[in-house]
């Protein structure tokens, strides 16, 4: 497919909530969201059979793939699942309900289900099918907007003013909840930006909300638009939480 029509076609499936590649919009939160993939990729490589349950528009799958002998992506919506196995067909792709995942018990050693828990309405039944479908030992990798920092004043239990998501959450409700499904040896990794981009947030101030902003039409920073635009994943960094200011949580539970 030309690169015009593969660029129109991720526009298309562009919903306000779901990111992609090559979509300018997009340039801080595409490599945001790939960093998280590249982490998980990196900390279990190799592995043998990995989902990526809520995979959206596939890039992720295919991060994966590079780790694992084999790499499935599972995605509800009919037309994402079709555009994601035509643009990456190095993984594969089945449409399917995240609460009643389609595949057998202990069919994968690697569950990754990022940007995913926040929009769902039974999250205890979305935990235990990751819980069912992972081998013993299996891990499950589970990343969600910190809630402190991304709705900083919302309220645990509380409705998230953004409209795709049910609820949003922070780093001890996120650990109880993989632990109540069953998982063990829970950790909690939090994203954080990199140098180059605090370097940037020390002269013009954070860049989410002049993100934010600059969708609102109001003003942003000069030169916003063609720093975000030369952001790649590795200008974001990933470690063990010590702050409840960074932007996402990564939870790594194992199968009993």
């Amino acid at each position: 497919m030309p690169q015009d029509e593969v660029l129109a076609r991720r526009q298309e499936l562009l919903t306000g909530e779901r990111t992609a590649p090559g979509v300018p919009d997009e340039a801080y939160w595409f490599p945001r969201h790939l960093a998280a993939y590249a982490w998980v990729a990196r900390e279990f490589a190799p592995v043998g059979q990995a989902l990526d349950a809520g995979c959206g528009e596939g890039y992720g799958t295919a991060t994966l793939r590079r780790a694992a002998t084999f790499a499935c992506g599972l995605e509800l919506d009919g037309l994402t699942c079709h555009h994601a196995g035509s643009t990456y067909p190095e993984a594969g792709f089945v449409r399917g309900n995240l609460v009643e995942l389609p595949f057998r018990s202990a069919a994968f050693d690697l569950v990754a289900s990022m940007q995913v828990i926040e929009h769902l309405w039974d999250v205890c039944a979305y935990l235990r099918e990751i819980v069912r479908v992972l081998v013993p030992g299996g891990a499950a990798c589970i990343s969600t907007p910190n809630r402190p920092t991304f709705s900083p004043g919302l309220l645990r239990g509380e409705r998230p003013t953004n409209p795709f998501h049910v609820e949003e959450f922070d780093a001890e409700q996120l650990a109880g909840l993989l632990t109540a499904a069953g998982l063990v040896e829970v950790r909690v990794w939090g994203l954080t930006h990199g140098q180059r981009i605090l370097a940037w947030e020390h002269q013009h101030g954070p860049v989410v909300p002049a993100l934010i902003a600059a969708i609102g039409g109001r003003v942003s920073p000069a030169g916003m638009a063609e720093f975000v635009g030369t952001l790649d994943w590795q200008d974001f960094e990933i470690d063990q939480i010590d702050s409840v200011a960074v932007q996402d949580l990564i939870a790594v539970g194992r199968a009993p």
